[in-house]
């Protein structure tokens, strides 16, 4: 009889084990990837800078890979990604190799201070179809 109970409580807790394996197995996003994958240089609010020794194409190649961003445009060399959540750039450090910032994207791309980048940067806009793509993404 007792091991029919403690059947049954592996059969009440069987749920709970998956979508606790699922949650972590998701990964945490865009944010956790970088921070894994590059050197912190510094942190001024909810923005934090990366080192990468890689240009800036190999670079945002390697992030892209990782999840695909709602919207990506690049500009005067540097490159721009919209998550969900965050916003990152991607630009040449001086004396080689790139510099990544991820800041949340309630700071300045809710007050539009990414808006000059086109759709998929301006507050509201849609992050979908076509105007989601936002040019070639060929910087380097």
């Amino acid at each position: 009889m007792a091991a029919v109970s403690r059947f049954g409580t592996w059969v009440r807790l069987a749920p709970m084990l998956l979508l606790v394996l699922a949650a972590t197995a998701c990964g945490g996003g865009v944010r956790d990837y970088i921070a894994d994958t590059y050197a912190l240089q510094n942190t001024a609010g909810d923005a934090k800078t990366y080192t990468s020794k890689d240009p800036v194409g190999t670079t945002v190649s390697s992030i892209v890979a990782e999840e695909q961003p709602a919207a990506r445009k690049a500009d005067g060399g540097s490159e721009y990604l919209r998550y969900d959540d965050d916003i990152v750039t991607v630009s040449a450090a001086p004396g080689g190799g790139s510099l990544v910032r991820v800041e949340d994207i309630d700071g300045r791309y809710r007050s539009g201070g990414y808006a000059y980048l086109g759709s998929g940067f301006n507050p509201g806009s849609p992050a979908g179809g076509a105007s989601g793509s936002g040019g070639s993404g060929s910087a380097k």
